[in-house]
Parts: structure tokens; sequence; C-alpha cells
């Protein structure tokens, strides 16, 4: 099958055998390393299966393809970036007070979802948040800084939160 035909169904099995050689080579030139580009290829297509029911035809597979390994490629660089940021602010701490393997994997776990979470949200709602949050600003002060109204803020505010209960409820 050449690479600009269209895949009548996105038959998951089918994509596999005319596309898995080619997204490897593809991965491989993009991040310059054999086994974390295989890694990134067979966790495409299992995003595939996950959502096969969403895609019908596939006029452009290497493009549909590509397009989720970009994007588990991002999701890999800022885990990475994450895992770095907590490695050197456990650093700063006692050995006694180092959290405990299974522990770290829970609170990257968790900052993950609370980075995705923030990536989630408009820029103001989210600057808004973490004014709040981080901060500890007054509602006053986050519409002054922001130059919107109190009313605004305490919107943005409760969109934040309502995000944060789905993350915490609905999607735990």
């Amino acid at each position: 099958m050449r690479s600009d035909e269209t895949l009548g169904t996105a038959d998951p099995g089918l994509l596999y055998r005319t596309h898995f050689s080619w997204l490897q080579g593809w991965l491989i030139r993009r991040i310059g390393c054999r086994d974390n580009a295989a890694d990134l290829a067979q966790d495409t297509f299992v995003r595939v299966l996950k959502h096969r029911h969403q895609s019908g035809a596939l006029r452009e597979p290497r493009a549909y393809l590509s397009s989720i390994a970009r994007g588990l490629m991002i999701d890999q660089y800022r885990r990475r970036e994450l895992e770095r940021a907590y490695l050197e602010s456990i650093t700063l701490l006692p050995q006694h007070e180092v959290p405990s393997e299974e522990s770290r994997l829970m609170i990257l776990d968790a900052l993950e979802r609370i980075d995705r979470l923030l990536d989630s949200l408009k820029p103001r709602v989210r600057q808004a948040f973490l004014f709040a949050r981080l901060d500890g600003l007054t509602c006053a002060q986050i519409a002054e800084k922001l130059g919107v109204s109190r009313a605004t803020v305490e919107r943005d505010l409760a969109t934040a939160l309502q995000h944060c209960y789905r993350l915490r409820y609905v999607e735990a």
C-alpha cells in the first residue's frame, strides 16, 4: 500500500502492518534513539486501538500516525521536565525527608495530571488560579494584576476549580 492511499476503515492491524516500520523510522530521525522510538511507535498504536471507534476512513494514515506520535513525544518531554524539576527540588531535602520510590511515582503522576490540567485552561484562568494558589493573592489583587473585574476573576477561579474537581473525582 502506498503511503498516500486511503485505508477504507482505520483497521489497526492493517495500519500497523503497513506503517509501523515507517513510523519507527520517522521517530528515530526525530529523537535519535532506536529504543525510545520503538516504545513511542508501540504507544502510538496503543492509542489508535483505544480510539479506533472514533476514526473512520483514513485518507492520510501517516499524517494521522505522526500526529499521534508527535503528541506522545511532547507528553514524554513534559514528563521528563517535570521529573527533572522534581529531582532538583528533592536534592534540597534532608535525606530522611526524601520520598520513597513509590511516593516519587505517585507525586510525579499527580504533577503530570496537574500540568495537563493547567495546560487545558485558558491563559487568563490559569494565571488567576496560579496567583490565587501559589501567590496567595485575593480576588481583588488578581483583578488588579490582570486588569479585569473581580467578578471575572471569581468566574475564572470557579472554572479552574471545576477542572480540579473533574481531575480529582471524575478522571480518578
